[in-house]
């Protein structure tokens, strides 16, 4: 696995990629909140350290870290379930120094996926970031 940063210029990319994620995987949400997030989202992106990750010039998905927090992790729904959200969770941890991540309390896949690699649930909100109804877990790293 390689990574870049990210630019201005792959931000629509990195969009895409989050929507068709999230529409993979996010069940739990309303098809309003799934675009209110959207729009939010850009707002965030000069705040993080986003990377793109590629298996060499296949482009995979992209990471968002504020800090030692993983703020974001999604990867292209054909991706998935080939160890490449592992390899980059790995890289995240030694190069990037990530020791928390916050997920959906629903998506219980991205929650079993972190546990598996080395995190553990230290507490929970009733809402999102935004007051919506969406239970976060926040995990950090063992």
């Amino acid at each position: 696995m390689i990574y870049r940063k990210a630019n201005q210029k792959d931000y629509v990319t990195i969009l895409n990629i989050w929507e068709e994620s999230v529409l993979a995987t996010h069940h739990f949400l309303t098809d309003t909140d799934r675009e209110e997030i959207k729009k939010e989202i850009p707002s965030y992106f000069q705040h993080l350290n986003i990377q793109l990750w590629y298996e060499k010039d296949d482009l995979i998905g992209f990471s968002a870290v504020n800090k030692q927090h993983l703020e974001m992790l999604f990867l292209k729904p054909n991706k998935t379930g080939k160890g490449y959200g592992k390899a980059i969770i790995y890289s995240l941890i030694k190069d990037f120094d990530i020791t928390t991540v916050d997920v959906n309390k629903d998506n219980k896949s991205a929650t079993k996926f972190y546990i598996n690699n080395g995190f553990f649930i230290v507490s929970e909100t009733e809402t999102d970031s935004s007051g919506r109804p969406y239970p976060i877990l926040q995990l950090k790293l063992k």
